[in-house]
């Protein structure tokens, strides 16, 4: 099910995999569902017997540039990864997995939600990257929640913090860092 228009929109990144993947420039992708907003395909690296990832068609870097304005559009890039969970035979909704890799802990510069099922399944060697509510793996809920009230800012700089801090300097926590509390962090 690739998309009818097959270029780069104007809202794409020439190098970045998804944004060719989304606008049907991956031949090699098989695009499970999409819209005229969303595209969900299977995860290259799988964790768990049904993992999908879905993206959102126009370029959006990670959770960090996300703002109230965004709250509608992680609840449906949730709905699609539930209702392909469905379309894939998944009937126990209470055993899956929805959520958001941080910078740095990303391995794609491009908002893209996990899909798990089922997540009692998540293969043992990979389950410390799916721990719900922490740096790691921000739940789609907790996400929705933290940007609900964040007005849309305008940044008078540019951190890449893979640069800072390597995968490996990725830790587990019980807290999720805002924003501000990222900058500390890096200042």
């Amino acid at each position: 099910m690739l998309r009818n228009n097959s270029t780069l929109t104007s809202e794409s990144d020439t190098t970045c995999i998804f944004c060719l993947i989304s606008n049907g420039q991956d031949k090699d992708t098989q695009v499970i569902k999409n819209n005229n907003e969303l595209v969900c395909f299977r995860d290259i690296y799988p964790a768990a017997p049904h993992h999908y990832l879905v993206v959102p068609i126009q370029h959006i870097h990670s959770c960090f540039s996300l703002h109230r304005g965004h709250v509608d559009l992680v609840k449906r890039m949730a709905e699609m990864g539930k209702a392909v969970l469905q379309d894939q035979g998944i009937t126990n909704m209470e055993d899956i997995s929805l959520g958001f890799h941080q910078p740095p802990c990303t391995s794609v510069d491009h908002l893209h939600l996990h899909v798990l099922a089922p997540r009692s399944q998540i293969y043992e060697h990979l389950m410390h990257k799916f721990i719900p509510k922490t740096d790691n793996f921000v739940t789609e809920e907790s996400l929705r929640n933290r940007i609900k009230d964040k007005a849309p800012i305008l940044r008078a700089f540019n951190i890449n913090v893979a640069k800072i801090y390597s995968p490996k300097q990725c830790i587990l926590s019980d807290i999720e860092r805002t924003d501000a509390q990222l900058v500390d962090t890096l200042e």
